[in-house]
């Protein structure tokens, strides 16, 4: 039995049994599971929409931005140069470093504009949806940076040399071995598993938050009889703008850290040693 079941059972003298069966049902992973079309592994699910339309949208706007250039931009373009080179010079030429960051700007772009919408599709009205907290998503584009990254290492350096760089030179010969299956564990499984959990975490437990305190705010004010939970209602309600508010910045920051690890990774290739 939730909290909010045992308050409404104290406040309106009814039995904690009643109050479970008929109480607030708290808000859990099938809500995350939307299939519009079909059933099972194979159904056409709000959140495969809402991909889709993201891509859409972001390949819309860069259109729409780029179409018309100037020399003097109006806001538009301005906007979009803005964000641009948030990304372009914050993430690519200082973390990668010229002139090999050009090569790699197109996926940095890419995954930051897609990552953004998606995770700012969850306080959007109407839509209220983040993509990523379905964890598929972020496993393929961590699957795309993972693949990306090793073969810009192994296109550089070979293979043998790749992996011999994995272990850095001047260990005792008898930590080599353990040290070299601790990194290549850290390379093949913990960067491209974290990359994709990181991401996927924040999105599910915020948004389950601001299912959690939208919800019980509305069940509070309209399906209960006891004043004093009415009363509660409106702190609930605070609860989930302050949380809305703070989601939003949880969103950007989650694209950006996304972002930038993978151009670190890249980065990492690229240099001569790890």
């Amino acid at each position: 039995m939730s909290l909010l079941d045992m308050t409404l059972a104290q406040s309106t003298g009814s039995s904690p049994s009643l109050a479970a069966g008929e109480g607030f049902e708290s808000p859990g992973v099938t809500d995350f599971w939307q299939p519009l079309i079909g059933d099972g592994p194979w159904a056409i699910t709000r959140a495969s929409i809402l991909m889709l339309l993201s891509v859409a949208l972001v390949a819309g706007v860069m259109l729409a931005v780029t179409r018309r250039m100037s020399v003097v931009p109006g806001k538009r373009q301005f906007m979009g140069e803005a964000s641009y080179n948030l990304v372009r010079n914050g993430l690519g030429r200082d973390v990668i470093g010229s002139p090999d960051f050009l090569r790699f700007l197109p996926l940095l772009v890419s995954l930051f504009f897609l990552i953004v919408v998606n995770n700012v599709f969850a306080v959007v009205p109407i839509i209220q949806f983040p993509t990523m907290s379905r964890v598929a998503f972020p496993a393929a584009l961590a699957l795309i940076v993972f693949v990306v990254y090793h073969t810009v290492a192994i296109k550089k350096k070979g293979l043998g040399p790749y992996l011999k760089s994995l272990v850095p030179p001047g260990l005792p010969g008898w930590l080599v071995p353990f040290n070299f299956v601790l990194e290549l564990v850290t390379y093949f499984f913990t960067r491209p598993v974290t990359l994709a959990l990181r991401l996927f975490g924040n999105m599910f437990a915020g948004h389950l938050l601001l299912l959690l305190f939208t919800l019980g705010g509305e069940y509070m004010l309209l399906h209960s009889d006891a004043p004093v939970l009415q009363v509660l209602s409106i702190g609930a309600f605070a609860g989930a703008f302050v949380m809305t508010a703070f989601e939003i910045l949880v969103q950007v920051l989650q694209a950006y850290i996304f972002t930038l690890l993978t151009a670190l990774y890249i980065a990492g290739s690229l240099a001569d040693e790890h």
